[in-house]
């Protein structure tokens, strides 16, 4: 019988892979984007934001990861940076020219991460809650 230390994941891609498809493709849209649009649109002010909070996000819940494994809790990261992330996003939404392409991203990408932020709030109050899994 297998140990089931021994068949979890060691990284958190690892555990990720493990997640339903659709789990999957939701969170590979949302590092589009976020990083594939931040680096495409690197010189509006957003973009610098959204890559200094995704990358913030990623180093914190690799290490949520590392203390906790793959939990609801891990939903905090971006809870912790989207949150003053998507503040600062919807103050400059008079910016966002929907006309141009990064004004098209802009609200794209605050609409991918509203959505995840839901998300990511209810996951953390289970969590706190008493549902670990």
């Amino acid at each position: 019988m297998l140990d089931a230390a021994a068949t979890a994941p060691q990284s958190l891609t690892g555990a990720i892979m493990m997640q339903p498809l659709w789990l999957q493709i939701w969170i590979g849209w949302m590092v589009i984007a976020n990083v594939a649009g931040s680096i495409a649109f690197l010189r509006r002010p957003e973009a610098k934001w959204v890559l200094a909070a995704i990358v913030a996000a990623a180093i914190f819940m690799e290490y949520l990861y590392s203390q906790f494994g793959y939990q609801r809790i891990l939903g905090l990261a971006h809870v912790v940076f989207w949150t003053p992330l998507l503040v600062y996003l919807w103050a400059r939404r008079s910016k966002w020219d929907l006309s141009r392409l990064s004004g098209k991203w802009l609200a794209v990408l605050f609409s991918t991460n509203l959505t995840s932020l839901v998300i990511d709030y209810a996951d953390v109050a289970r969590y706190l809650m008493g549902d670990r899994i």
